[in-house]
C-alpha cells in the first residue's frame, strides 16, 4: 500500500502525457507533439496501444508465455507491438530517449485473455519515464479511460483519422474521441493535421471557469520553446461586444502573467461554434474549456466544446 501511495504522490508532482497509438499518421503526429512538451525532466510520456481481448492469439498455436516473453523482447509482431516500437524509435530520433536508461517489464493478468496487459517502463537517473504499454480491453475508448484511471495524467492525446487516407485501419473514430473527451478526468487533445508552429487559439467566454482554462493552457504551452497564442471570444450580438472584448483582455493578461506573449486578440459575433471553427482553421490547435455540466447533460444536450470537437477539421484540446 505504501509503494502505491508513493507512486501516486510522485506522479502527481510530474507532468504526465498519455499518447494513444493506433498506427495512424495522426497518432504519431500526436506523439511528436508530446515530445515537444517533454523537454523537461519533470515530464513523462506513456504510449498505449489498446488491443481487443484475445486478438490474434488463437492462430499459429502460440503459447501465451512464449508470446508474452517475445513481445517484451520486441521480437514478435503482435498487434500494436510494432506501433509501440515505432513510437519508441521516434522518441529516440528526437532525443527524448537515451540508450542508458533502465528498463523494467511488467505483466498483469486479464480475465479471458491469455496475454493480458504488458508494459515496459524506461527511466533515467532523474526519474524521467517513458512507458510503452500493450493494453487489453473490450474497445479502444474503454481501454483509454481505464488507463486514465491508473494515472494521474495531465493530458491525453489521440489521433482522429476520420476523413483521412492514412493507409492504416484506425481503431479510433469520432465516437471514441468524444467518449474520451467527455469522460477523461484530464485534458484531452484530439490530433488532426497537427502542426505546432501554427499556434494555439484559446477560446474564452469571460467566465471564471474559462479563465482557469486559459491559465492551464498557458502553463502547457510554456513547455514549448517559442509558443504562439491568440485569444478569441465570441459575442452573441453587437451588444455583447464590450463584454467579449473585456474577456479577451483579461485572458491575455493571464497568459502574459506566466511570461508568454499573445499574438492576436480576436472578438467575433454570432454563433460561437461557427465562429470558433472558422477562426480556428488558421491554427494548429483550438483550445476550449469543458462545459462544466454533468456528463449526462453533455451526452444528451451537447456543448460548445463537443460540437467544435465534432465539426473542426484541425486539432482540438478540451481542458478541464
Amino acid at each position: 500500500m505504501l509503494d502505491l501511495e508513493n507512486t501516486s504522490m510522485d506522479r502527481s508532482n510530474r507532468f504526465r502525457i498519455l499518447v494513444c497509438i493506433d498506427g495512424s499518421d495522426e497518432s504519431f503526429r500526436g506523439l511528436r507533439y508530446a515530445s515537444l512538451m517533454a523537454r523537461g525532466d519533470d515530464c513523462d510520456i506513456v504510449l498505449v496501444y489498446v488491443r481487443p481481448i484475445d486478438q490474434g492469439l488463437h492462430s499459429g498455436g502460440l503459447q501465451a508465455s512464449v508470446a508474452r516473453q517475445n513481445m517484451l523482447d520486441w521480437g514478435l509482431e503482435l498487434p500494436g507491438v510494432k506501433f509501440l516500437k515505432r513510437g519508441l524509435d521516434i522518441l529516440m530520433e528526437e532525443g527524448r530517449f537515451e540508450a542508458d536508461w533502465h528498463s523494467e517489464a511488467t505483466h498483469t493478468d486479464i480475465a479471458g485473455d491469455p496475454l493480458g496487459d504488458n508494459k515496459i517502463e524506461y527511466s533515467n537517473k532523474k526519474n524521467k519515464k517513458i512507458v510503452l504499454k500493450l493494453k487489453t480491453a473490450s474497445d479502444p475508448a474503454s481501454g483509454i479511460l481505464e488507463q486514465c484511471a491508473l494515472g494521474p495524467y495531465n493530458l491525453v492525446i489521440l489521433g482522429d483519422t476520420s476523413g483521412t487516407h492514412s493507409g492504416v485501419m484506425s481503431f479510433f473514430d469520432p465516437a471514441v474521441a468524444e467518449k474520451v473527451a467527455v469522460n477523461a478526468p484530464c485534458a484531452v487533445l484530439v490530433a488532426r493535421d497537427l502542426i505546432p508552429e501554427r499556434g494555439h487559439l484559446v477560446c474564452t467566454d469571460g467566465s471564471e471557469r474559462s479563465f482557469e482554462i486559459v491559465k492551464k493552457d498557458a502553463e502547457m504551452v510554456s513547455r514549448f520553446s517559442r509558443p504562439n497564442i491568440s485569444v478569441l471570444s465570441v459575442a452573441p450580438d453587437e451588444d455583447g461586444i464590450p463584454a467579449a472584448t473585456n474577456a479577451v483582455s483579461q485572458a491575455a493578461e493571464i497568459i502574459e502573467g506566466v511570461g508568454l506573449t499573445v499574438s492576436n486578440k480576436i472578438v467575433k459575433t454570432g454563433n460561437p461554434v461557427d465562429q470558433i471553427v472558422d477562426v480556428g482553421k488558421g491554427y494548429s490547435l483550438i483550445v476550449l474549456s469543458d462545459s462544466g455540466t454533468s456528463r449526462l447533460k453533455r451526452l444528451f444536450l451537447g456543448s460548445v466544446s463537443s460540437k467544435v470537437l465534432d465539426r473542426a477539421k484541425n486539432s482540438v484540446l478540451v481542458i478541464r
